[in-house]
C-alpha cells in the first residue's frame, strides 16, 4: 500500500506545501508569458533608428525600400534628420539613434570622446564632394592667400580634416588661418554677408552655394583627402543586429547603383526630396563617385591617419586605435 503522505503520488498536496511566494512567482511568470489573445507573447519588435543628413539616405527614406526589406524580420525603421555629422554622433552616444551616415572626421572626434561607435560601411572616395569656397569677386586666388584669413567650417566635420591637409599641401599651418566654427546654415549666412573670407563645405550645400551665390571653388579635396562617406552604429546594436546592418548597407549600395545609371532621374528625385532646385542636385549628382561596401582594414588605416593627424595637432586629447571601432565581424 502506498504511503498516503507520499507527495509524488499527490502533486496537489505537494503544491499546497510549497512556499506561497514561490507559487505566486510561478503563476505570475506564466501569466506574463501569456498574451491577451491567448497566444505566447512574442519577443519585443526590433527597431532601426536612422539618423541621416541630406543626401543618399534621404533617397532611401523617401523610397521606403529599407522598410520593405526589414519588415519580414519584424524590424521597424524611424528617421531623424541632422545638419552635420558631429551632432549625429552625439545622438549615437546618448542612445538616440542606431545608424547613420557621416564624413571622415566626426567618427574620430566621437571615438576620442568615448562614443561606443563601430563602422558599418563606407563609400568609395568622393573628394569632389567637398571644397573650399570664396566669394566670386574675392581677391583670394590661391590657398596660400588664406594666411590670416577667416575661414568658416563645421568643427569636427569632414572638411575639418580637409582644411588641415589642404593648408599643409600649400605650405601653411593650421594656425595660419582664423577658424570660424559654424554649422552649414550659419556658415552660409556669414559667407553671404562677408563676415568670413572663405567657407569649407560639402554637397549638396556646396552645389547650392555655387549655383545660388556664384561662389568660386578655390580647391576641392582631390589629391588632399579621400572624403569617404561612412555608415556607423553602436557596438551593442551591431553585435545584436548584424543582419539589420547588412541589409541597410545593401540597400544604400542599391541606391548608389541606380543613381550611377540614372543620373537625370536621380537629380530630379533628390530635388523633390531635399527641396532644392534641380540645377543644384544635377551638379551634385554629376560629381558623385558610386559604391558602398563593408569597412576593411585598409579603410580603417585611412581613418587611423586622420586620427593621428588630429592628435598631433592636439585637436583630440589622446591617441586612438581605430581597430577599437572596427566592424564586429572584421
Amino acid at each position: 500500500m502506498k504511503n498516503p503522505t507520499n507527495t509524488a503520488a499527490y502533486p496537489a498536496a505537494a503544491a499546497s506545501r510549497l512556499p506561497r511566494r514561490r507559487v505566486l512567482a510561478c503563476a505570475l511568470g506564466l501569466a506574463g508569458a501569456w498574451s491577451v489573445g491567448g497566444a505566447w507573447a512574442q519577443a519585443p519588435a526590433r527597431v532601426l533608428r536612422v539618423g541621416h543628413q541630406k543626401g543618399w539616405l534621404s533617397l532611401l527614406k523617401a523610397r521606403g525600400t529599407l522598410e520593405k526589406r526589414l519588415a519580414p524580420l519584424g524590424v521597424k525603421v524611424t528617421w531623424t534628420e541632422f545638419n552635420a555629422g558631429p551632432v549625429q554622433l552625439e545622438a549615437l552616444n546618448v542612445g538616440s539613434i542606431d545608424f547613420g551616415d557621416v564624413g571622415e572626421a566626426p567618427p574620430i572626434f566621437a571615438q576620442a570622446a568615448g562614443a561606443p561607435l563601430v563602422y558599418a560601411g563606407a563609400s568609395v572616395p568622393r573628394p569632389e564632394l567637398e571644397a573650399l569656397l570664396v566669394p566670386k569677386d574675392s581677391p583670394i586666388r590661391s590657398v596660400a592667400d588664406l594666411k590670416g584669413k577667416r575661414v568658416a567650417y563645421n568643427k569636427g566635420s569632414n572638411v575639418h580634416y580637409f582644411l588641415v591637409k589642404l593648408l599643409e599641401k600649400h605650405g601653411l599651418k593650421y594656425a595660419d588661418v582664423q577658424s570660424v566654427f559654424l554649422a552649414p546654415a550659419d556658415a552660409r549666412a556669414a559667407f553671404e554677408k562677408g563676415a568670413v573670407d572663405a567657407w569649407l563645405i560639402w554637397d549638396p550645400f556646396l552645389a547650392a552655394a555655387q549655383k545660388t551665390l556664384q561662389a568660386r571653388v578655390l580647391a576641392d579635396a582631390n589629391g588632399v583627402a579621400n572624403n569617404r562617406y561612412y555608415y556607423f552604429s553602436s557596438r551593442d546594436y551591431a553585435t545584436r543586429n548584424p543582419d539589420v546592418l547588412r541589409i541597410a548597407i545593401e540597400e544604400i549600395n542599391r541606391i548608389d547603383t541606380w543613381v550611377s545609371h540614372n543620373k537625370a532621374a536621380a537629380a530630379a528625385e533628390l530635388a523633390g526630396v531635399l527641396g532644392l532646385d534641380k540645377e543644384i542636385t544635377t551638379l551634385y549628382v554629376e560629381r558623385v563617385r558610386f559604391g558602398t561596401a563593408p569597412v576593411t582594414r585598409d579603410i580603417l588605416a585611412e581613418q587611423q591617419e586622420i586620427a593621428d593627424t588630429f592628435h598631433a595637432l592636439k585637436l583630440i586629447p589622446k591617441k586612438l586605435n581605430l581597430l577599437h571601432a572596427a566592424p564586429v565581424d572584421l
